[in-house]
């Protein structure tokens, strides 16, 4: 693969979580989340976007919300679950995606707001069509995704560098 071939990130919220008497880390989805993360997953195949990596909360409604998400999928992409997504801020993220290996193309990193939906902003240097309207009204909401693109290695990902092509969102 070269480096001048376009890239895609695909930001994506865990589904809504249930609050059970637990830690924040250890929260599990909801019913309603279980939905969306499964309806999440059609959309996210529908998109024809073949992941090469999934990078991965380690908390309990990030790695359910995959699990219900990948079933859609046509093929699995190798899945890392990484500590450093759970509370990370938008420039914590960049700095995990800047370490991404260059022989990757795609790349689908479930995570948690407010580090997903800044990350989403910030890196959004451009915008097709109405997208990033539809993400600034709707805000990124449980089981929301952003399809982003950009070009470069992986290390050259800053903010403004990528252009914004696709957001969704479950219906309320």
């Amino acid at each position: 693969m070269s480096v001048a071939e376009p890239r895609r990130i695909v930001l994506f919220r865990h589904a809504k979580a249930d609050w059970p008497q637990v830690t924040d880390h250890e929260r599990p989805l909801a019913e309603r989340g279980r939905m969306d993360a499964a309806e999440a997953g059609r959309r996210l195949a529908d998109t024809g976007i073949s992941f090469d990596l999934t990078l991965c909360s380690t908390a309990v409604r990030t790695r359910e919300t995959w699990k219900l998400a990948v079933q859609e999928f046509p093929h699995r992409p190798k899945t890392v679950y990484e500590e450093r997504i759970y509370e990370a801020s938008p420039g914590e993220l960049i700095a995990l995606l800047n370490e991404t290996p260059d022989d990757t193309q795609n790349v689908l990193l479930i995570g948690h707001n407010p580090g997903v939906q800044g990350l989403a902003d910030i890196l959004s240097g451009g915008a097709e069509g109405d997208a990033l309207d539809r993400m600034h009204r709707r805000g990124f909401p449980a089981a929301a995704f952003a399809v982003l693109h950009f070009d470069g290695p992986w290390k050259s990902l800053e903010p403004g560098t990528a252009r914004l092509v696709d957001y969704w969102a479950p219906s309320e």
